[in-house]
């Protein structure tokens, strides 16, 4: 009988990672994180993304992240193409789950966006997108705590990001 509720009342890892963080930041509040994430994290780094503002980009990635978001960008650069992105709506922000990794505490995040993308050539031919069509895009982020940074809103950084498109039919 103990061992059933010694595993039904064990602590999850959602509890252990939000332990570390407050005891990395006692001011820490996952709803607070949440409105974070919705109204600086993450518009910040899609912003950095769509404009192509790689040192901006570099300053919210981890090393592996910076280097597999920002070689598109220098790959459109070099061959003259201009991408455009309008994000319409973003809703959903969510923790979806949790884990302690070497790195610090990473909180896997996830949301959905509507966006219109295209992207022109030099000439101004339209090679990706459509400027009529609004995409949805449902996105998981994993935010790692950098445990060297004081500041609890600059410690974040973006370390794996997924994502998954489709066209909204309207």
């Amino acid at each position: 009988m103990g061992d059933l509720f010694g595993s039904m009342f064990t602590r999850s890892e959602m509890s252990e990672v939000l332990t570390e963080i407050v005891r990395m930041d006692p001011s820490f509040d996952k709803a607070q994180f949440l409105r974070q994430c919705e109204l600086d994290i993450i518009p910040n780094i899609l912003e950095a993304l769509n404009r192509g503002e790689l040192d901006i980009l570099k300053d919210w990635c981890s090393e592996g992240v910076y280097n597999v978001l920002s070689q598109p960008l220098k790959q459109a650069k070099a061959l003259g193409n201009i991408s455009s992105c309008m994000v319409l709506d973003l809703h959903g922000v969510d923790i979806a789950a949790a884990q302690i990794l070497e790195q610090g505490p990473v909180l896997m995040i996830t949301f959905n966006i509507q966006q219109i993308y295209v992207v022109k050539d030099i000439k101004g031919n339209i090679v990706e997108g459509d400027p009529e069509q609004i995409q949805r895009v449902f996105y998981v982020w994993a935010l790692v705590r950098d445990q060297t940074v004081l500041d609890p809103k600059a410690a974040w950084k973006l370390m794996d990001v997924n994502s998954r498109k489709s066209e909204l039919w309207l």
